[in-house]
């Protein structure tokens, strides 16, 4: 089974058409990014989970996310934990993590970064990176100037409104991850994962039906969820026997998605896949320079 692909090989200024659809299923409220004759800017579709873009909005988002692009190998270092962050980086294609390392070489992975994942907006914070950012694919990345970044959120309010959301969203993800270390059991904590990751790929444009590629290896798997290979390993059979998942090479199938939720006490609340930012749709209301950065007019 096929899994869709964000890369393309077109023009900068090419236009990008993208419809963002709301379906129901159950309990679950999702997107489906419908696009016309190329892919969707990862970017643009994770920002839409939380806010409406006007058409402004999106050529702005297309335009900083083609000026600069990198492209690293697997496994490769992109900022390691005590240098000076310089750029907002974004993912554009392949799959990186946040992690730390231990002097003795154990490393513990806290966050898997897909297309779409902004980092480093800590530069206008911190001075250096208190954890390393890696890449575990090839990955493709646009590179956004400090200045570039700053004119966007302080001139852009829609789209500094998502960005926010998303910072707020990543910070939930860390908390949840907390939990699934703390009080799931293994099977849980890898079927919750699974879930997440699902989820995650499906508000970008990168599955394909139930499917989707699972760019990581079990040791990484671990390392995110504090089991050894061997362990992981296990869980993926007990995960495969239950049903609840088929899994052929990098690609991972979840014949029924909610099954697997139930299995893992996983709850996508955390996610706020609810579209609940459509409230403040900028192409209904824009938001003004006297505005509240969510959402309200200010007296």
């Amino acid at each position: 089974m096929g899994v869709c692909q964000m890369e393309v090989d077109e023009p900068a200024h090419q236009e990008h058409s993208t419809k963002c659809v709301c379906l129901d299923r159950g309990a679950l409220v999702y997107q489906v990014h419908i696009v016309g004759a190329a892919m969707a800017n990862p970017l643009i579709c994770k920002l839409e989970q939380f806010r409406r873009l006007s058409a402004e909005d999106k050529r702005i988002l297309e335009q900083i996310t083609a000026e600069r692009i990198r492209v690293l190998r697997p496994r490769e270092d992109i900022i390691r934990e005590g240098d000076e962050p310089t750029q907002i980086n974004v993912i554009l294609s392949g799959w990186a993590c946040r992690y730390k390392e231990l002097e003795d070489g154990r490393r513990s992975i806290m966050a898997f970064l897909v297309p779409g994942d902004l980092y480093d907006q800590n530069i206008f914070i911190l001075r250096e990176m208190d954890h390393s950012v890696g890449t575990l694919t090839a990955v493709r990345m646009a590179e956004i100037p400090q200045p570039v970044f700053e004119d966007l959120t302080l001139n852009h309010l829609c789209i500094a409104q998502a960005l926010w959301w998303g910072t707020l969203v990543d910070a939930s993800i860390e908390r949840e991850w907390a939990v699934n270390l703390g009080q799931r059991t293994a099977f849980e904590r890898l079927g919750h994962l699974l879930c997440e990751l699902f989820l995650r790929l499906r508000g970008v444009g990168l599955t394909n039906g139930d499917s989707c590629e699972l760019s990581v290896t079990q040791a990484d798997l671990g390392e995110a969820i504090g089991l050894s290979t061997v362990h992981v390993n296990r869980m993926l059979r007990d995960l495969r026997a239950a049903d609840l998942i088929v899994l052929k090479g990098k690609a991972l199938t979840i014949p029924d998605l909610e099954a697997l939720m139930r299995a893992s006490l996983f709850k996508p609340n955390y996610l706020h896949l609810s579209e609940a930012g459509r409230a403040l749709d900028s192409a209904a209301a824009p938001l003004r320079a006297t505005d509240d950065l969510f959402g309200g007019p200010q007296p």
